[in-house]
């Protein structure tokens, strides 16, 4: 991925506010979504005005679905989820973000949506220090520094 890409790469403040960075990715930052009552981890491909995945060039359109769905098989694999929902909506925040969310037909929006249906709670001092360090430790361990970062499958 270019460095000047990066360079002028600003995150939306909307999902500054909302996530905690476990991570950077080769192509995307990966975010914690501080919200306590759903295993809820975002992908942000670092390409400033970027709203669709058509937009990526090609190669990082492949890069995108390789670490989406390294990202999703771990989440599953982690929390033993139901469903995986993976979502790129864009209609409140624009630039261009993939949502993974884990779900249970326990959780409180279960079977709907998790947008809208039911106010934030998020986690505690102690919970978010908690999940962190527990998706670090699997967001960290696919990427050592070896060779280009990319994904192999």
């Amino acid at each position: 991925m270019s460095n000047t890409i990066d360079a002028v790469f600003k995150l939306d403040h909307r999902l500054e506010n909302d996530t905690v960075k476990l991570a950077s990715w080769p192509l995307s930052d990966v975010l914690l979504m501080n919200d306590s009552q759903y295993p809820w981890v975002i992908l942000v491909p670092r390409h400033e005005g970027v709203t669709e995945i058509f937009q990526l060039p090609i190669e990082e359109q492949s890069q995108l679905l390789k670490e989406s769905a390294f990202l999703g098989e771990s989440l599953m694999s982690i929390f033993s989820g139901e469903k995986l929902n993976v979502a790129a909506l864009g209609n409140v925040v624009s630039q261009l973000h993939l949502h993974h969310v884990i779900r249970f037909s326990s959780d409180i929006a279960w079977p709907g949506p998790v947008w809208g249906k039911c106010p934030v709670i998020p986690y505690t001092d102690e919970a978010l220090k908690e999940k962190v360090g527990l998706l670090r430790s699997i967001v960290d361990k696919r990427w050592g520094v070896e060779g280009d970062g990319r994904i192999e499958r």
